[in-house]
């Protein structure tokens, strides 16, 4: 399973249920990357949405404690456990976690390869993602040149669980950066 994060230079990812930064070559990434697949997310991640409305052509699997949240074109589960269940029938290479920080962090041990995109900057944040430069499990595989939009540095990182590179060297030759 992926996940897919934003971050910037202390991890953080957001701050009052809303990214920390909407770069065009970042936006236009994770739509490339997740259109035909699976995206899991929390409830608030989904609201943050424009109109609250489900990712297009995507099969959207919405965690929410609250067991009277519906939403249309969405596959609403009550927990980690449910989510990991709905995705079950789907190659685990087409599976993305897109967020927030508690559900990152709670599907993490369930990932093999992070795509993170790194801002040079630290913004004023309520929300982290764990720092995986400083987990043994993970290591970076690939790094873009430095790239930039207006003022702001930022790079697009590929981070892979170290048990599972062996298994996962087609995957990271097929989506490693220049």
């Amino acid at each position: 399973m992926n996940l897919i994060v934003a971050v910037d230079r202390n991890w953080a990812i957001g701050n009052k249920n809303k990214l920390l930064n909407s770069i065009p070559e970042d936006m236009k990434f994770f739509r490339t990357t997740t259109t035909g697949k699976v995206v899991i997310m929390g409830r608030k991640t989904l609201e943050s949405f424009p109109g609250g409305q489900p990712l297009k052509k995507r099969l959207n699997i919405v965690i929410s404690k609250n067991p009277d949240y519906h939403v249309k074109d969405a596959v609403v589960v009550p927990n980690i456990q449910a989510a990991l269940d709905a995705a079950k029938d789907y190659d685990t290479r087409d599976v993305y976690v897109i967020g927030g920080e508690s559900i990152y962090r709670q599907m993490l041990p369930y990932c093999d390869v992070a795509h993170v995109t790194k801002m040079d900057y630290a913004y004023e944040a309520d929300t982290w993602f764990p720092n995986l430069d400083q987990d043994e499990e993970w290591e970076m595989v690939a790094q873009s040149e430095e790239k930039t939009y207006f003022d702001l540095e930022y790079e697009f990182d590929l981070y892979v669980r170290k048990t599972s590179y062996d298994r996962m060297k087609d995957y990271i030759r097929e989506h490693c950066m220049d």
